[in-house]
């Protein structure tokens, strides 16, 4: 809409993306902090509440009325904001709403298995969810391709020439990327506003690497891929960032809702896709540092255990070790959102070393 002020009746403030960006940003913030309590309620209602893995700390347990799928409201703000603010013929606009929305529908799904069941245990199976989220990565990858045109050689930081075409394996590698984002932060959401912030922190450094690829003038000084038309998806960056902002003001400790599957699974699927667009794919390695520690303690606990029969760690994810270990729950966020922010301002601090 704010484009179309635009073109149609010649407000040149909106032809710029920062500013479109600075509305949706706002849209979708004031649209959560609206609409949560309201879902709250009525989640609480139909006792909708996030059922405790019974293998988790037994601190969780006090948890257990806590509702969750509040993914679900603060991915609608994202998708209005990104309606009313963003350039909707842009192919990477589309795609960008395409994963929030197709991966949200799957934690949805899962979600709802969940609760209807009473048993975190009781979603879609592993099988299902992994197919499910492989066929709708591989589908935005072949839209990249087929409809956007999307460039596909493989950059690695620190290099400013690509590397080589990887052609078709684009399509697997990118799925692979989208994928391993989206389960990432799923497992990392496993205490109160621990996920949410350092995603808040990806979504920015990211942020600020699509606005420069698709910048003629900075991605010329910077020597970074220049990709015309990929600098509007900051727009659905910061409409996500407002909508997380506000959903931490109720899902901070104590948390009143929890984001579930439904939003832990479609923010990492965006952080996957932004990486993507930014030729980020092994930066993003460090922009989700801390994902990447809670995946990798999982790989690890599991593979120790089934090679060796010993643990790594008293459980896993790595947040709950240090449940075990007695540390306090906020402890814990405080210190893993302080590792999120500074990988994230490493990450940014490489962009001028090519």
């Amino acid at each position: 809409m704010l484009y179309w002020f635009y073109r149609h009746l010649d407000i040149n403030l909106f032809q710029y993306i920062t500013v479109r960006a600075g509305f949706a940003f706002f849209i979708a913030f004031v649209l959560t902090i609206y609409l949560m309590p309201f879902f709250i309620a009525w989640a609480k209602a139909k006792k909708a509440s996030q059922p405790i893995n019974k293998f988790v700390p037994k601190a969780h347990l006090k948890k257990r009325d806590t509702p969750t799928m509040g993914g679900v409201v603060f991915i609608f703000a994202t998708i209005v904001a990104t309606l009313l603010s963003a350039k909707l013929n842009n192919p990477f606009v589309v795609g960008a709403m395409v994963t929030l929305i197709g991966f949200c529908l799957i934690g949805y799904s899962d979600d709802v298995g969940k609760v209807v069941s009473g048993n975190n245990l009781h979603g879609l199976s592993a099988r299902a969810k992994f197919g499910l989220q492989l066929f709708v990565g591989g589908a935005i990858a072949l839209f990249l391709i087929y409809f956007a045109g999307f460039d596909t050689r493989f950059y690695i930081p620190f290099v400013k020439f690509p590397l080589f075409d990887m052609g078709w394996g684009a399509v697997g590698f990118w799925a692979l990327v989208i994928v391993a984002a989206s389960n990432a932060v799923n497992l990392t959401d496993g205490l109160d506003g621990l996920a949410t912030v350092p995603s808040i922190f990806a979504l920015f450094s990211l942020g600020v690497i699509i606005y420069i690829t698709g910048n003629a003038i900075l991605s010329s000084y910077l020597l970074w891929p220049k990709i015309i038309g990929v600098g509007e998806v900051t727009i659905v960056a910061s409409a996500l960032i407002g909508a997380l902002i506000g959903f931490l003001w109720y899902n901070c400790n104590p948390a009143e809702v929890f984001m579930g599957d439904s939003g832990s699974l479609s923010v990492g699927a965006f952080l996957g896709y932004m990486a993507i667009l930014g030729k980020s794919e092994i930066l993003l390695i460090l922009i989700g540092a801390i994902f990447v520690i809670e995946t990798v303690s999982v790989i690890a606990q599991v593979g120790s255990y089934k090679l060796r029969g010993k643990r790594i760690f008293l459980m896993a994810p790595i947040h709950h070790h240090f449940e075990m270990k007695q540390w306090a729950e906020n402890k814990i966020i405080v210190r893993f959102w302080i590792i999120a922010f500074i990988a994230n301002l490493l990450a940014l601090i490489t962009l001028k070393i090519r």
